[in-house]
């Protein structure tokens, strides 16, 4: 059966996941193997203060020529792992998931066909049905309102962690900035909008947590993300 890419980066931001990044490697790893040629791994470990930097290491030694480890000394936020993974990616085709469990990286199919299909730089998943709390669906809907009226970027899931990438689209738009913050991927997708490339969107399935803590939706981390959204508004409209 051919190779779906000839090659493709997969990376997983991670905080605190000792319960989840093993297994989550796991069920990944035959999939990433199955569709790509040529394929890389690489975990971000954001400071995390538990295992996980072990537990990525012990996975290291076992494809020590296809996984790749970025260390953070300290924690700084979802948006520096993404910039970490984006950044370290080598291959033509770069995609992520959570590290938490909650997506079947079998759905890279379904973002790829949707690639095939459209010829799209870019393919955003948005979760059908989303197994989280109710306070954070919504707390999701009243945040997607601000990239909406200040940049007119309106998708169903902004910030879904399944999306598919060319590495062009990160060497052409300008350098990514937010750090802290839930911005990151509304900085991305405004960014790619804006430099022309093409952005389209398919479901993907989502699963609860199992183990571990969700971080996102904390108040200092939303205050981080607007802003995140002010000082990047106040950039393309003032600066000069």
């Amino acid at each position: 059966m051919p190779f779906l890419f000839r090659e493709l980066s997969l990376f997983l931001p991670c905080y605190n996941e000792e319960a989840n990044l093993e297994s989550t490697v796991n069920k990944t790893l035959p999939i990433l193997k199955s569709v790509a040629r040529n394929w890389e791994l690489i975990i971000v470990n954001d400071g995390s203060k538990d295992k996980t930097g072990k537990i990525a290491l012990e996975l290291q030694k076992k494809y020590p020529q296809n996984i790749k480890i970025v260390t953070h000394t300290q924690n700084r936020g979802y948006g520096a792992s993404f910039k970490s993974g984006f950044y370290t990616a080598k291959y033509d085709w770069i995609s992520f998931i959570d590290a938490d469990g909650q997506f079947d990286f079998k759905d890279i199919n379904k973002l790829l066909a949707a690639q095939k299909e459209s010829q799209a730089d870019v393919v955003i998943g948005y979760y059908l049905g989303r197994k989280v709390p109710f306070y954070r669906i919504w707390g999701s809907k009243l945040w997607q309102l601000g990239p909406y009226m200040f940049f007119g970027l309106k998708v169903r899931d902004i910030d879904c962690g399944f999306k598919l990438v060319k590495k062009k689209v990160i060497e052409t738009i300008p350098k990514l900035e937010a750090e802290r913050g839930p911005f990151i991927s509304s900085e991305f997708l405004i960014k790619t909008k804006k430099a022309g490339f093409k952005i389209v969107e398919v479901g993907v399935s989502h699963y609860p947590r199992t183990e571990g803590v969700a971080t996102g939706a904390k108040l200092n981390v939303v205050i981080a993300g607007y802003k995140d959204l002010i000082r990047l508004w106040l950039k393309l409209n003032f600066s000069s």
